[in-house]
């Protein structure tokens, strides 16, 4: 038998979820609508029903734990209180609906937590121990291992680097209330809201002008910029600037030996890396210059969720010491 483990990771939109072997290979994999369901307690039965036909279909696995990465996702408690961009509200108690469902030990933390441990279980960090993962998506996340251990918090509430304020007036609204939140200038959200001031502000030709803000994508502006768009190309340095002047602050607190980028907007490549790097270059103090590298994650888009997810549970002895109560 080999022994798997389940990563599930739940998205505002969709939820993916898989079977993970310790090689990190995804063996199956699966996804569902995370606003399908009228209750979250239907939603698990979803995932597990699904998840219980991939261990029918293949008889030689042996589920051992499963790992949940979600916004919100509480390490300590094993729940999700009040997510902004997920479907249910009040305290969803993920950890205890799938232990009743399998019997195996159930590890939750946030999706950015989840993603950094899949670096360092599965990706680039394994022989690195201390770094910070930082994921561009529809906001900015973060996860930090310093010394081997994931930073988790005395709430599980730690590293939200998106919301790290960069700016106390005039700053753009964030959805958790306030203004001046990194995630706000710096997230696939965050590039789209530059690129629309650009347009405002300069009359010069863009293809995106006919774009509707809701119908445009970090990826529709990286195709524009590598075509010579002057505007979209602007829109990433200006995000690249701000993105490496505050990894400036956190390797001041931090001193990490590598800052990972992952999702949607770090596939923009050098459009994106470029100018992060040389924005960090010129912040740093002196003692950290040339000492921080700026890396792609390892884990690349496919399966990447899932197995973040699935490290959770892989390493859940050696690196957050989970036990269920």
């Amino acid at each position: 038998m080999i022994k798997v483990t389940a990563g599930i990771d739940i998205g505002g939109t969709g939820t993916q979820f898989g079977l993970v072997d310790p090689d990190g290979q995804v063996l199956t994999e699966g996804k569902v609508d995370t606003r399908g369901t009228h209750s979250f307690e239907e939603f698990i039965d979803k995932i597990a029903a699904f998840l219980r036909q991939h261990l029918v279909e293949n008889p030689g696995l042996e589920l051992t734990g499963i790992g949940v990465g979600a916004p919100s996702g509480n390490y300590y408690t094993g729940t999700i209180t009040d997510a902004p961009n997920l479907p249910w509200k009040g305290t969803l108690d993920v950890v205890q609906l799938l232990n009743d469902r399998f019997h195996v030990p159930v590890v939750l933390s946030n999706d950015a937590n989840a993603t950094a441990m899949g670096e360092k279980v599965f990706g680039a960090a394994k022989d690195i121990k201390d770094f910070v993962m930082i994921t561009l998506g529809t906001g900015l996340g973060s996860g930090i291992v310093s010394s081997q251990q994931l930073v988790i918090g005395s709430q599980s509430m730690a590293a939200e680097f998106g919301h790290v304020m960069v700016r106390d007036k005039g700053g753009r609204l964030c959805n958790c209330g306030r203004r001046g939140c990194l995630e706000t200038y710096v997230s696939a959200t965050g590039i789209k809201r530059t690129l629309t001031s650009l347009l405002a502000k300069h009359p010069c030709a863009s293809a995106l002008r006919s774009v509707s803000f809701d119908d445009l994508t970090s990826k529709d502006i990286a195709h524009a910029a590598r075509s010579g768009d002057v505007l979209a190309k602007k829109a990433f340095q200006k995000t690249g600037r701000v993105l490496g002047k505050n990894l400036a602050n956190l390797v001041a607190i931090m001193n990490p030996e590598a800052i990972f980028l992952f999702g949607g907007l770090a596939q923009a490549g050098d459009l994106i890396f470029n100018p992060t790097r040389r924005a960090l270059e010129e912040n740093l103090l002196d003692m950290y210059k040339g000492k921080v590298q700026v890396l792609p994650s390892a884990l690349g888009s496919q399966g990447a969720a899932i197995l973040g997810a699935a490290s959770l549970a892989h390493q859940q002895k050696d690196y957050l010491h989970y036990e269920l109560s």
